[in-house]
């Protein structure tokens, strides 16, 4: 039943998203709300904010134990989807990428710009980037976003249960929205730590689901494979596993360019197909571990 109910709610989440609906960062900015004060020279603390996500994770996973101890573990299945839905999803980003893809064939690149400014890291907010740089800083932090907000969960879905599930999206959304900036930066290094295992597997499935031989020749192996932090890891991967040049705009100017203004729209949906790709492999996969009974 895990590959059912994750299918389910994947394909539920998936038409969410692109009726932009259901947004979960408005409830975790709420819940987060309560650990709002705190004692002066404490501020980078992090057990208020790791207790408010432990708290949800474990009466989510005490429930299921508890419906399934008392013989009503079919109502288990619903109650996980309906979780996963709201734990997963990108609301809002399909407007953005098409609102700064037709600022990029337009060659209006302040437009493009002030169209994705917000769906950056706080720490590259900042203009004045050469296209080049602000193409590639956006494709890191697509690929972070649905990492995070997809595979991320997935994964600890499949591993640990729903629990797990919520935990991990719990820390994503304390890393970005506790109240408390100075300890966001100890949030995200906890982030690294949960996401380790599941962003190395994306980052094989990519070549997979991409272009082998150009993964096998360019991606990231050996130590950078176990040392690169997550956004960079996945663009690099990513990179490695696109032809035509989707993610090394430099190169793609050189070669083409009289299509350098399509270039931004190419580039983009050569990432959403690719990610794409990447989760049927992952189900796949999951659907080969049920056959063998390993689920």
């Amino acid at each position: 039943m895990v590959l059912i109910v994750f299918l389910l709610a994947y394909v539920v989440r998936r038409q969410l998203d692109y009726q932009n609906k259901l947004s979960s960062d408005h409830f975790w900015k709420q819940w987060f709300h309560l650990g709002r004060k705190v004692e002066a020279g404490h501020e980078a603390g992090i057990s208020g904010g790791l207790a408010l996500v432990g708290l949800p994770a474990l009466v989510a996973g005490l429930v299921m134990v508890a419906l399934d101890a008392l013989g009503l573990g079919f109502a288990t299945y619903p109650l996980e989807c309906l979780i996963l839905v709201l734990l997963m999803g990108v609301p809002g980003w399909r407007p953005v990428l098409h609102a700064y893809s037709v600022a990029w064939r337009q060659g209006n690149m302040r437009q493009a710009w002030a169209s994705i400014q917000d769906h950056l890291p706080v720490q590259e907010r900042h203009a004045g980037m050469a296209p080049d740089d602000m193409h590639l800083t956006l494709s890191r932090a697509f690929l972070l976003t649905v990492f995070q907000r997809f595979f991320l969960i997935g994964f600890w879905y499949v591993v640990g249960g729903i629990g797990f599930a919520v935990l991990a999206r719990g820390l994503v959304a304390l890393k970005e929205q506790w109240p408390q900036a100075a300890a966001r930066s100890r949030f995200a290094s906890l982030c690294e730590v949960v996401a380790w295992a599941p962003v190395r597997v994306l980052s094989l499935t990519f070549g997979i689901a991409g272009d082998l031989a150009g993964w096998l020749s360019e991606s990231p192996l050996g130590a950078r494979l176990f040392s690169k932090p997550s956004d960079q890891l996945l663009l690099l991967s990513a990179n490695a596993s696109l032809t035509g040049y989707a993610l090394d705009p430099e190169r793609f100017s050189q070669i083409h360019p009289n299509d350098w203004s399509d270039f931004g729209e190419r580039s983009l949906s050569a990432i959403r197909d690719l990610l794409n790709r990447s989760m049927l492999v992952w189900i796949c996969g999951l659907a080969l571990l049920v056959i063998f009974g390993v689920l």
